[in-house]
């Protein structure tokens, strides 16, 4: 699974994820890319929550 589908599936709008908090996305994304998306998620649940409020994917 790549970043920015496992974006899609929490229902974050990458591009403006990516565009707002260019630092954040790119420091997620290349954790991600390190562990499982299972554990990625344990680590990060509640910031995922906070930044799917955010950026929804409309």
């Amino acid at each position: 699974m790549t970043f920015d589908a496992y974006l899609v599936s929490k229902k974050i709008d990458q591009q403006q994820f990516e565009r707002a908090e260019p630092e954040r996305y790119a420091a997620w994304k290349a954790e991600f890319e390190h562990v499982h998306p299972e554990s990625f998620t344990t680590q990060k649940k509640f910031l995922i929550n906070e930044t799917r409020r955010k950026y929804l994917v409309r």
